[in-house]
């Protein structure tokens, strides 16, 4: 969000006083915890042993035991719009994305456009001092 204007705009330039405040970006606040996104294709909660599975998953299950894992995100069995909302923390038809990219129509909900207000997750924490990366296939 860009900062409050504190200069002086008048009719003649010469009568305007400019707003030279040095540009800081955002920090993150102190001990701002770290925010780590690990999302698995095709692999359900059932499928590992950190959540009671029958797969062993000795690194995500490490991780899992360092802090808090969560189980309630609500997948729609389809790879966009879980993607999406993930990227998102929106739901899929709020992204434009009841549907795979793939089969883009135009009709509300489906054109597979997520819309520039709902920022992405990594766009929000950039916002507020975070340096974020994404790696993915």
């Amino acid at each position: 969000m860009a900062k409050p204007f504190k200069g002086k705009i008048a009719l003649d330039i010469r009568d305007s006083e400019p707003d030279r405040a040095p540009y800081l970006a955002p920090r993150a606040p102190e001990n701002a915890p770290n925010v780590l996104v690990i999302a698995w294709d095709d692999v359900g909660y059932g499928t590992m042993d950190c959540f009671g599975g029958p797969v062993r998953t000795p690194t995500m299950t490490r991780i899992a035991d360092m802090g808090v894992h969560y189980s309630a995100f609500r997948t729609t069995s389809l790879c966009s719009p879980s993607r999406a909302s993930l990227m998102t923390g929106r739901n899929a038809t709020s992204n434009g994305m009841a549907t795979i990219a793939e089969l883009s129509a135009g009709f509300p909900g489906i054109p597979t456009r997520i819309p520039f207000g709902n920022g992405f997750i990594s766009e929000v924490l950039g916002e507020r001092g975070y340096n974020t990366y994404c790696l993915g296939k």
